[in-house]
């Protein structure tokens, strides 16, 4: 089974040399996103998916570029399609 990882802490990711990582700088304890922010959610999970799908090799971490509450997220609107950032 095709697992992915998401980690807060990049030296912590690295080390754990899991299959597929990726990596946010969010607060401790809000690594799917903000309580509340569904939109924000569905985007890492979206991530999280294409990762599993695409990921070219093992040990690879992608670190997110999204920033804590100062990002404005879309609906997904094709769940199999391919994210642009993961």
């Amino acid at each position: 089974m095709t697992t992915v990882g998401l980690a807060l802490v990049r030296e912590v990711a690295e080390a754990a040399r899991a299959p597929r990582l990726l990596y946010l700088r969010w607060p401790f304890g809000h690594a799917l996103g903000e309580p509340g922010n569904v939109a924000q959610q569905r985007t890492i999970l979206h991530d999280m998916f294409s990762m599993a799908r695409s990921a070219p090799r093992p040990g690879l971490v992608i670190e997110l570029p999204y920033r804590w509450r100062r990002e404005e997220y879309s609906p997904i609107a094709d769940w199999a399609a391919d994210s642009v950032t993961a």
